[in-house]
């Protein structure tokens, strides 16, 4: 996969995004759905961490030198499967039958930080990079289904400030919110925080995988619901 590597530690997949900024595009989605089928086709596996290797960012969102260029060119099926694909990636790592935890190394802004909140549990460097939803000075609103999932990764109040403010918030904030449940001042604490943390986990998955769905059934609504409605309309920006 050129955006995506699958490594494994004992029982944790860790799945790694190594194309710099980690801009989501088509072929991001695309990778990363098969890449999840494959991690949790491997019954052996009892969790998965999702992490960069870039210095600096964990994901900056949607790849724009795609969409703006797509947008313009009036493609507008490949943007709608784009949307569709993304919210299939979404769907997945919210039903996934293991624990995913995001090692969020640097930068998460956009659609990186959402795609965080799909997660099931987040730590974060605390010395480098912030978690912002810069969308209201881009003009995009957030889909229905986005809203929903961030809302069971952060406390209202938080979300409402960084959603309607764009305010880059870092890990130590979030830590203080229990957004992320802890940050690090290494790369190396990060690592080794997250891997212990999903090392700890030892469920079955039929079990887990059911809580998941029943937590998460109303979301999964909106998202096949209400999005579709948007996307299909490509009402993606005001």
């Amino acid at each position: 996969m050129q955006n995506l590597a699958i490594t494994y530690t004992g029982d944790v997949a860790i799945l790694t995004m190594q194309s710099g900024e980690n801009r989501h595009n088509p072929l991001f989605a695309k990778e990363m759905l098969s890449a999840l089928e494959t991690i949790k086709s491997k019954e052996s596996c009892k969790a998965m961490v999702i992490t960069s290797n870039d210095d600096k960012c964990f994901s900056l969102g949607i790849d724009t030198d795609w969409l703006m260029p797509a947008m313009k060119a009036g493609r507008t099926e490949e943007i709608k499967q784009f949307m569709y694909d993304m919210d299939e990636v979404f769907k997945t790592l919210l039903l996934f039958p293991l624990p995913v935890i995001a090692a969020i190394n640097g930068h998460a802004f956009g659609n990186g930080a959402i795609l965080a909140c799909a997660c099931d549990f987040r730590f974060m460097r605390s010395d480098k990079g912030f978690f912002c939803f810069p969308e209201v000075d881009l003009s995009i609103p957030f889909l229905p289904g986005m809203i929903e999932f961030v809302k069971k990764a952060m406390p209202y109040h938080r979300f409402n400030e960084m959603k309607l403010s764009g305010r880059r918030v870092s890990g130590k904030e979030l830590e203080n919110d229990h957004v992320v449940e802890k940050a690090y001042e290494t790369q190396e604490a990060l690592m080794e925080g997250a891997l212990n943390y999903a090392k700890s986990f030892d469920k079955k998955r039929g079990i887990f995988g059911e809580h998941k769905k029943r937590l998460h059934k109303h979301i999964i609504e909106t998202i096949d619901k209400d999005n579709a409605a948007l996307i299909d309309a490509l009402s993606l920006m005001v």
